[in-house]
């Protein structure tokens, strides 16, 4: 609980800086000049049409399911995890949701075949439970079996796609009611620009999120077991509830965001969302979330979806062959990597020196 405590002693002493100061303070700033000179330059090679509209808003819809996935992985992270099932998670739920509403495959259809919106609602939240199930069983695993989070997950990862392969028995799930699709497809008027519908559902969920981590006790937890499992034990969290809440969330959120991908792409298929658990732990790192526990934040974690977002369509307008996209995405995140393990050192040394000033004014 003392990181906490200093935490809130940071926050309220940065509060009566000048906001210049308080800018540079925030850890986010300097992810997001990243995206905005990522954002010019790509502007500039494209003769503008990386912000036309239409392009601005086929980059927010596409990276909008990754983000949402990346926020539960944001709180795995914190508390010095990792999860590498949610790609499979995203396949399974949203091939559950689909097999319940398919033309080919429900058994639950009405005379003429189209789903209820009822039947609809069960569904997605049918999807959304499995999500969260895998979620907890990565938890439960972690905290009861002891197993490390990388095979737990990892396990979790093959079990996951291994039952996609085997109900949908390598095919396709199509003939999805449009009543579902809308809420992939569908756009929202904001004057001149149409935001899609998943993308305001991601800005819903990051504002919720934010607020759970920031603005919640349980948020307190979540930092404190990624900053010092043993004194958050010895200070009286339940470290072992804390981090099955945060794998049953991710699992949860990676549901969603499958189950969105489906209504998007009108199908789910035992391939969907195939590598996007390294999309989503690119999102949380690029984002600035320390792999080491303790640190992150949710608005970090938005503005590194729409890094990976905008270098993959940046890329595409280009004329750079999407082969070539996964080594950029490597590049982007060894590179995050290397830079908190630099501002980590730097802060270490200052504060070793602050220590020996203060040391020698004594």
């Amino acid at each position: 609980m003392s990181q906490i405590t200093a935490q809130k002693a940071s926050d309220g002493a940065a509060s009566h800086l000048p906001w210049y100061r308080r800018l540079f303070r925030v850890q986010e700033f300097g992810i997001l000049l990243v995206l905005i000179a990522m954002i010019l330059i790509f502007s500039v090679m494209t003769d503008g049409r990386f912000l036309t509209p239409v392009n601005i808003q086929n980059i927010l819809l596409n990276f909008s399911w990754t983000a949402i996935a990346a926020f539960g992985a944001t709180m795995v992270i914190i508390t010095a995890g990792i999860d590498l099932s949610a790609g499979s998670v995203m396949a399974l739920t949203g091939l559950a949701t689909a097999m319940m509403l398919s033309r080919d495959h429900s058994p639950f259809l009405g005379p003429n075949g189209e789903a209820s919106v009822p039947l609809v609602i069960i569904a997605i939240v049918v999807g959304l439970a499995i999500g969260a199930l895998c979620g907890s069983i990565n938890g439960i695993l972690i905290t009861k079996a002891r197993l490390p989070p990388f095979i737990a997950t990892l396990g979790m990862m093959q079990i996951a796609r291994g039952i996609t392969y085997g109900w949908a028995q390598g095919w396709p799930v199509q003939n999805l009611p449009q009543n579902f699709m809308v809420l992939g497809r569908h756009n929202i008027p904001v004057g001149t620009f149409n935001l899609p519908f998943p993308s305001l559902l991601m800005l819903l969920l990051a504002v919720m999120a934010w607020l759970f981590l920031t603005r919640t006790v349980w948020g307190y937890h979540i930092f404190a077991v990624g900053g010092n499992i043993q004194a958050a034990r010895l200070s009286g969290i339940n470290t072992s509830r804390v981090r099955i809440m945060v794998y049953t969330l991710a699992g949860l959120l990676a549901g969603a965001g499958g189950i969105l991908l489906s209504a998007r792409l009108g199908v789910a298929a035992p391939t969907a969302a195939q590598g996007y658990e390294l999309d989503v732990i690119a999102a949380v790192v690029v984002g600035g979330t320390s792999t080491v526990g303790g640190e992150g934040s949710i608005l970090g974690t938005v503005i590194g979806a729409a890094i990976m977002g905008a270098l993959r369509t940046g890329l595409n307008l280009v004329g750079v062959q999407a082969y070539w996209l996964p080594a950029a995405q490597g590049a982007i995140i060894i590179g995050a990597i290397t830079l908190d393990q630099w501002f980590r050192r730097r802060q270490g040394q200052r504060g070793g020196l602050s220590r020996l000033f203060r040391r020698r004014s004594a």
